[in-house]
């Protein structure tokens, strides 16, 4: 009777807690998983990231349940067919879902989704709104330089500053790559910034605007041709893959799903991405991504650091796209409101609707939406090129 106790004790996951350490580590990444979790459902803050990001973090930090191995994929074996044949041998149900991540399947898909849903024709009709687009990629670049200066690697501070492109595929695309034993923590900054930037561009665009610039109203945008919606996608994917052929499965999927939406004909195909497709791998994704944060690993100096590099990055980027909204605002001497180059920041359409927040509370007339979906796609676009920078030169 006792050794049948004894073998139901060694059999639990609390006998599996290696140590006093990864008992504490443990329950603070369960208290994480709860901040998590209350502003996915409480707050609202992108429930559909954050709540598959908790449950893969809670599930890969359950002693035990083995359903992830993170060693079997950071390795620098080229041949990456023996790591797979490792998962099959001796895999867990969350491995087989992190090849997605790790063959860069998911980040590909979601941009496929993310294609089919968003509107080009406010850039298309005025394409120098691509500039704050680029202006707001700034908090990129200063986060890479800020990360070498702490003593990340080249490689690693790539990963860590793309986190200011504010794009959760694009991050992970990146540090699949060059960072992948920093995935988990760079994931989850990207995808919470994101989800904060309610709360974090506001009193940047307050502190830099004007009353006046703020106020301003925007006349409305010129009508854009089919042939322009159709004839866009086709050429951002070839002029942008033959200069940075790395960033090819970014952007080339991003134009392809646009293009399925815009081309008129594909309509069962274009609703299949914005939805099931966009459904399943964004639930795949997020558990995959939030697996890699075990507790050992996730919480140590590195984590904090790379937390403090995305917040400087987020709010960089966000000043980025002010001033290059003000440069643009002065150029046309007052027809264009500042406040749209924050969206610059990417994460679509959310950036876009906080410029149209901040926009209507100085002026309840003010309609900047589809003003600021030209900086915020400019912005997808221009994360992606900068993902195909440092992979070029990194990689």
């Amino acid at each position: 009777m006792l050794d049948a106790l004894k073998n139901i004790w060694e059999s639990t996951g609390l006998f599996q807690f290696e140590s006093t350490e990864h008992l504490i580590k443990t329950l603070i990444m369960y208290v994480i998983v709860g901040v998590l979790v209350y502003l996915a459902i409480v707050k609202g803050f992108e429930p559909l990231l954050l709540l598959p990001i908790a449950l893969g973090m809670l599930l890969a930090n359950i002693p035990g349940a083995n359903l992830f191995h993170k060693e079997m994929f950071i390795s620098t074996d080229e041949n990456f067919h023996l790591v797979i044949q490792n998962v099959v041998d001796n895999g867990g149900l969350i491995d087989f879902l992190y090849l997605g991540v790790k063959l860069g399947i998911y980040p590909s898909l979601i941009f496929l989704g993310v294609g089919a849903m968003t509107d080009f024709s406010p850039l298309i009709a005025d394409p120098k709104r691509m500039f704050m687009g680029a202006t707001a990629q700034l908090g990129v670049f200063v986060a890479f330089f800020g990360a070498v200066l702490m003593g990340f690697t080249t490689s690693e501070a790539a990963a860590i500053g793309i986190i200011g492109g504010a794009d959760g595929p694009t991050a992970i695309q990146v540090t699949r790559q060059l960072a992948p034993h920093l995935l988990g923590a760079i994931a989850i900054a990207a995808y919470s910034y994101m989800a904060l930037i309610p709360m974090i561009q506001p009193p940047f665009m307050r502190l830099l605007t004007t009353k006046k610039e703020r106020a301003i109203k925007m006349e409305s945008l010129r009508p854009v041709s089919k042939l322009e919606l159709v004839a866009f996608p086709i050429i951002v994917t070839l002029v942008v893959s033959l200069i940075l052929p790395d960033a090819a499965p970014l952007i080339g999927f991003l134009m392809a799903g646009n293009l399925l939406t815009v081309s008129g004909v594909t309509d069962r195909i274009s609703k299949t991405a914005q939805n099931e497709l966009m459904n399943i791998v964004t639930i795949f994704l997020g558990i995959s991504v939030g697996a890699t944060a075990d507790a050992m690993s996730f919480l140590a100096w590195d984590t904090i650091k790379i937390i403090l590099l995305g917040l400087a990055a987020f709010c960089v980027s966000t000043i980025g796209g002010l001033l290059g909204g003000k440069l643009m605002c002065w150029i046309t001497k007052g027809k264009i409101n500042p406040l749209i180059g924050s969206a610059g920041v990417s994460a679509v359409p959310m950036a876009a609707r906080v410029s149209q927040k901040v926009g209507r509370e100085e002026n309840p007339d003010n309609y900047l939406l589809m003003h600021a979906m030209g900086p915020n796609v400019a912005g997808v676009i221009g994360s992606a090129v900068a993902a195909g920078v440092f992979l070029a030169l990194f990689k």
